[in-house]
């Protein structure tokens, strides 16, 4: 195990209508005026933002709202909540929604207090040093940002589509999250949040670094329990156990916690950010796509852990034979993708002919020569994984 440092200070507010708490948690961590990021008609029809806005209210709590943040956010969203916080002299953020809609308020939450374009966090030109405090009412479990800090925005000129992790400034101060909120999500989307999550896990399992026992154990029963859940909840919308259990998974899964000493890979989500800011595709349903045949590789070039997966996660028996393990492991995952209703090729996920060489160009050009760390990948591997999934 390597050395590590392990710090989430994010308090989780967690059950039925703790929406309503919203206004003292912005008062308990100091903010006296807030702009609520938001996305599509959903939380005003479902009457969420106006029991946000009430509690904001109750507690005296200033407030500006800016709203149309669409998935697979964009910086002119971000330009856009720049300029309407400094106008209105704002001091904390607040997000009530998805991943998109956090990852936009952490890079307006970087953005406002900084002199230069924000967008230079994303290139490595700079680092942010502070931001506005950022509280969220999660409506969305998927991409986990309530608990880390990351963010991931597509700039529009040229379609670049890259992350930004600083978790000492942009973690997020809270998170409500309610599970009744997610009753009404499609089960598409559902389901897409369900992958994206497990690739979040599975992006820190596969790893080289030895003596990971604990955390691999945490990986493999998280990923055990999102499985045993996903089939629920696709077929119960509203059965609140399964609904709780999911939304908590998708905290877990990237706040940190199954990554602790360990060298992480992150090759898929790099491939399937470039499949994305191409094709507008749903993240964690290109991450359906793009996970099985990254695995499908790792079985022909470094098939410890993936044997070790298939046993452990999807109940492969163990053999003499790990590439065999291995292969029968990414089978009965792409079973499971299926049954919640995810796709597993680029044909399944509406793209009829991908240009595989221009997303092996972008790929490079944004990560470098070589990306992921399990095994490092050149050109020609990348090419082989996404040329595995348009079979």
């Amino acid at each position: 195990m390597n050395n590590f440092m392990f710090y989430s200070p994010t308090e989780f507010v967690f059950g039925k209508e703790t929406e309503l708490q919203t206004g003292a948690l912005v008062k308990k961590f100091h903010g006296t005026k807030a702009l609520i990021v938001f996305g599509g008609g959903s939380v005003l029809r479902s009457g969420l933002l106006e029991r946000v806005k009430e509690s904001l209210d109750k507690e005296g709590i200033a407030h500006v709202e800016m709203g149309g943040v669409q998935p697979n956010p964009t910086d002119p969203k971000v330009y856009e909540g720049i300029g309407l916080g400094r106008r209105e002299k704002v001091d904390f953020l607040l997000p009530v929604g998805g991943g998109s809609v956090i990852d936009t308020a952490k890079a307006i939450a970087a953005g406002i207090p900084y002199d230069g374009d924000f967008w230079d966090f994303f290139t490595g030109k700079a680092v942010p040093e502070k931001a506005l405090r950022i509280g969220v009412v999660l409506t969305i479990p998927a991409a986990g940002s309530e608990g880390s800090g990351n963010s991931v925005i597509t700039k529009t000129d040229g379609l670049k589509k890259l992350s930004l992790r600083t978790p000492e400034v942009l973690r997020p101060a809270f998170a409500v999250m309610n599970p009744e909120l997610t009753y009404t999500l499609p089960a598409w989307q559902t389901a897409s949040g369900i992958t994206d999550m497990m690739a979040h896990i599975m992006e820190r399992y596969f790893t080289n670094t030895a003596d990971t026992e604990v955390t691999d154990r945490l990986c493999e029963g998280t990923l055990k329990a999102i499985i045993k859940e996903a089939l629920t909840v696709i077929k119960e919308p509203e059965n609140y156990g399964a609904r709780a259990n999911i939304m908590w998974a998708g905290t877990i899964a990237h706040n940190g916690i199954c990554g602790v000493g360990c060298e992480e890979d992150w090759a898929s989500h790099f491939m399937e950010h470039e499949v994305s800011a191409l094709y507008d595709v749903t993240h964690g349903a290109g991450l359906a796509v793009i996970f099985p045949a990254w695995l499908t590789y790792m079985a022909d070039h470094n098939v410890r852990k993936v044997a070790q997966f298939a046993n452990r996660v999807w109940d492969v028996p163990a053999s003499e034979d790990k590439k065999a393990m291995a292969l029968e492991g990414v089978a009965r995952m792409k079973a499971f993708l299926h049954e919640i209703g995810m796709p597993t090729t680029f044909r399944e996920l509406g793209i009829e002919n991908p240009d595989i060489s221009a997303l092996v160009c972008r790929l490079h050009e944004n990560k470098g020569e070589f990306v992921g760390n399990y095994v490092k990948l050149d050109r020609q591997a990348t090419r082989q994984i996404y040329e595995t999934a348009n079979l």
